[in-house]
């Protein structure tokens, strides 16, 4: 996720967030725990990438703004944002800290709404490549090593990759959907008539609650989910079929 110009009213929406993380957190047992200490790991790597491909993407497209902001790292401190990422944890909702970008240094040669389009696009490109890379590793390291993962560590390193792969096509995914915050929304806002755009822009405080409230109770995960595991599918087949043409 980043932020152009936009502005939101964050009380109302740390409102509706933090009445979703006490609900997850009534509903969390043993089982849950152990899941979350899991996921944590798998949560940094898919946050820290996520962000930095979206500063990587606009310093390359001629805006230096996250270089300057020291945003240009794979350093997780610097991209995590402590609520969204208690969030994401927690409720399975979150957000890193937003790479901040200023369209007007983006380079002439290109429009505007291109370069933005194309840094919004990088985060979740950048999920979907890590999910590949790791779903090459799960099927390539039984193969080399078959004992692996009846070891309690190769255990351990196998689940976390399974981890790595379902949150960064989870977080990849979901941030395509077309609603701001996410991702999607500017992708889908920058192919757009102008009149379009200006509307977009002008009720995005609205859509912004409208996208929490679906979220919320439910539709957009009704929506999200077979997305999700269709593409999971997907992935893991096409590597499985790479992986056999070798082996």
């Amino acid at each position: 996720m980043f932020f152009g110009y936009n502005g939101i009213n964050r009380n109302i929406i740390y409102g509706l967030l933090i009445i979703l993380v006490i609900w997850s957190l009534l509903s969390l047992g043993i089982d849950g725990w152990i899941s979350l200490l899991v996921t944590l790991p798998a949560v940094i790597i898919a946050i820290t990438f996520h962000e930095f491909a979206h500063a990587f993407a606009a310093d390359r497209l001629g805006d230096t703004t996250p270089r300057n902001q020291g945003r240009l790292t794979l350093n997780p401190l610097s991209h995590l944002d402590p609520f969204g990422f208690i969030l994401l944890m927690f409720a399975h909702i979150g957000w890193g800290k937003p790479v901040q970008i200023n369209p007007n240094n983006f380079n002439s040669n290109k429009s505007r709404g291109f370069c933005e389009a194309m840094v919004s696009l990088a985060g979740p490109l950048m999920n979907l490549f890590i999910a590949i890379i790791s779903c090459f590793a799960y099927i390539l390291i039984p193969i080399f090593f078959p004992n692996f993962d009846r070891t309690q560590s190769g255990n351990i390193c196998m689940i976390l990759l399974n981890m790595i792969i379902s949150i960064n096509i989870g977080l990849g995914v979901f941030n395509l959907i077309p609603l701001p915050p996410l991702d999607g929304e500017k992708i889908f806002r920058n192919v757009l008539p102008y009149k379009a755009q200006s509307w977009l822009t002008r009720n995005y405080q609205t859509l912004y609650i409208v996208f929490m409230i679906l979220w919320i109770f439910g539709f957009l995960e009704i929506i999200v989910s077979p997305i999700i595991n269709v593409i999971s599918n997907l992935i893991f087949k096409c590597v499985f079929a790479i992986v056999s043409l070798f082996l």
